[in-house]
C-alpha cells in the first residue's frame, strides 16, 4: 500500500544528529502512513552501521529503509535516489541536523492536501538560539535582489519591501503565504509536481538545489508556500563543515545564474555578477584562514 508521505534524510558524517532527527519523527504518533529513507553519502565513519543497529526494529517493519552510496555524489543525487524509489503521494526533504517539533508533519500534510495548487510547502525553521533560520523563506536571487544583499542594504533595512526581499524579513515569520523559495532543510513536495518538473538538478552538489527546484515549480504554475504555523529546529551546519562547502556555496550561485538569468542579461552584467560572486568567495576564504 502506497504511503502518504516519504521522509528523506541524507546522512553525511552526522550519526548522532541523524539519529536524533529520526527519533523526532518516530517518537510521535502520526495519523498518516509514512516511511523514512536514510541515504548515506559515503560517510565511511561507521555511522550508517550504527543507525542500522539503532533502528533495526523499524527497518524490519519496513518503516525505515537504508541506502548506502559508495561515493559522495552530492545532496541532490542522494535525495533523487530515494525519491525515485519511494511511491508516496508526498515527499519530504528533511535535513539530518533537524528536529521535527510537535504536530508539524500533520499540519503541513493537511495544508498540502487541502490546497491542490501548492507544489511545495515549507515550515518555520528555528535555529538553536531561538532565531529564525532566514533561509527557510526567500525570494529568488535575481541580480537586483542579490545586489541588495551583498551590499548590506538588506541588513540595514530589513523591514523594507525593496531591500528586504532576499530573506523576506519584512514578513511575519508566523504567517502563511506564498514565497519564491524554501529551504531544503524542510521541504514537503507533491508527487504530482515532481512528476511534472523532474527531480533535483544534480549539478547542484550541496547548496542551491532547493532554490532551483522551487524556481522550476513556479515556472510550471505551482505555488510555493511558507507555513509559519508549523516548525522544526535546525542545528545548522551539521553536515556542511567540509572544506569544500565554502566553495560549493558560491559555485551554486554561478550555476543558478547561468541556468536561469544569464541569457536575459547582457555580457557586461554577467561579468559584474561573476566578479561579485567570486570576489565574495575570496574575501570569505581569507577571513576563514584568519579565524583558524
Amino acid at each position: 500500500m502506497p504511503r502518504d508521505l516519504s521522509i528523506i534524510i541524507v546522512n553525511y558524517r552526522t550519526y548522532q544528529l541523524t539519529k536524533e532527527t529520526i527519533e523526532s519523527v518516530i517518537d510521535k504518533k502520526h495519523l498518516f502512513n509514512y516511511d523514512i529513507y536514510v541515504v548515506d553519502n559515503a560517510s565511511k565513519d561507521g555511522g550508517l552501521l550504527k543507525l542500522e543497529e539503532d533502528f533495526q526494529d523499524q527497518a524490519d517493519a519496513g518503516l525505515i529503509k537504508f541506502m548506502a552510496n559508495p561515493e559522495n555524489m552530492g545532496f541532490s543525487y542522494a535525495n533523487n535516489q530515494a525519491i525515485e524509489e519511494s511511491e508516496s503521494k508526498y515527499v519530504l526533504l528533511l535535513n539530518s541536523d533537524t528536529k521535527v517539533q510537535g504536530d508539524t508533519l500533520e499540519k503541513c500534510l493537511a495544508y498540502l492536501t487541502g490546497n491542490e495548487q501548492i507544489g511545495a510547502l515549507g515550515c518555520k525553521v528555528i535555529l538553536t538560539d531561538g532565531s529564525l533560520d532566514k533561509a527557510c523563506r526567500r525570494s529568488f536571487p535575481t541580480p537586483t535582489v542579490s545586489f541588495y544583499r551583498m551590499t548590506g542594504l538588506s541588513k540595514l533595512f530589513p523591514q523594507s519591501k525593496r531591500f528586504g526581499q532576499y530573506n523576506l524579513t519584512y514578513l511575519d515569520e508566523n504567517g502563511t503565504y506564498e514565497v519564491d523559495s524554501l529551504s531544503g532543510a524542510f521541504m514537503m513536495v507533491r508527487r504530482e509536481a515532481i512528476d511534472q518538473i523532474g527531480l533535483l538538478d544534480e549539478d547542484f552538489f550541496m547548496y542551491g538545489e532547493d532554490i532551483d527546484w522551487c524556481y522550476r515549480l513556479k515556472q510550471a504554475g505551482w505555488k510555493v508556500v511558507y507555513h509559519g504555523d508549523a516548525q522544526i529546529t535546525h542545528y545548522k551546519g551539521g553536515s556542511g563543515k567540509d572544506p569544500k562547502a565554502l566553495y560549493e556555496f558560491y559555485n551554486v550561485m554561478q550555476i543558478f545564474y547561468d541556468k536561469h538569468y544569464r541569457k536575459e542579461n547582457n555580457p557586461f552584467l554577467t561579468v559584474f555578477i561573476y566578479l561579485g560572486i567570486w570576489g565574495a568567495y575570496g574575501v570569505n576564504r581569507i577571513l576563514n584562514i584568519f579565524r583558524h
